[in-house]
């Protein structure tokens, strides 16, 4: 599921940005499924005719100079990990300084300053696992609990982050997002 969200950001910063061509893409290497994920994006890339140029996070130590190679680049998508949601305010203030319209599949990123969130709510996720939870202390064998897919899909614009860069959202897209952050 996530993997598609994160190819859809390409789409979004398509919407966004016409013109953009490059986009740095920001992923945790020790991630097993973040590497999925990467080429997923770099399929969805090829077909909307984009490039992708893949920047490994090594750390927070050297967060600075990760996002520093983003610079020039039309855009950052940050691919889903624990530890970049972690630095989610830190990415997004770089990213702006940097100029950056920044796009996650973390709808809790425009919180912090990204452009563009486009993904599962992770409230709505952290509330559905307590119901498994609740399940198995009352017996339930997890093997029976059948899995299930995220059913609401957040899309998040940040407007501050727009008129810092001097981006016009379009119209269309307000129409679908579920969160505006003024």
């Amino acid at each position: 599921m996530i993997q598609d969200m994160s190819a859809k950001g390409l789409e979004l910063i398509r919407e966004v940005a016409p013109t953009a061509k490059t986009i740095a893409v920001l992923f945790n290497p020790n991630n097993p499924g973040s590497l999925l994920i990467l080429e997923d994006v770099r399929g969805q890339a090829a077909k909307l005719g984009m490039t992708i140029q893949p920047i490994e996070f090594k750390g927070s130590a050297v967060l600075d100079a990760t996002l520093e190679t983003a610079a020039g680049r039309d855009a950052l998508l940050v691919v889903a990990d624990s530890t970049l949601l972690d630095l989610r305010e830190r990415i997004a203030g770089l990213a702006l300084r940097h100029r950056l319209p920044t796009f996650s599949s973390i709808p809790e990123f425009t919180d912090a300053g990204a452009l563009v969130g486009y993904g599962p709510s992770r409230r709505d996720s952290y509330r559905r696992a307590a119901t498994y939870v609740k399940k198995v202390l009352e017996g339930a064998k997890p093997a029976d609990i059948p899995v299930e897919q995220p059913t609401l899909i957040e899309l998040s614009i940040n407007m501050q982050t727009a008129r810092a860069l001097d981006i016009v959202i379009p119209d269309a897209l307000f129409a679908r997002a579920e969160r505006v952050i003024e």
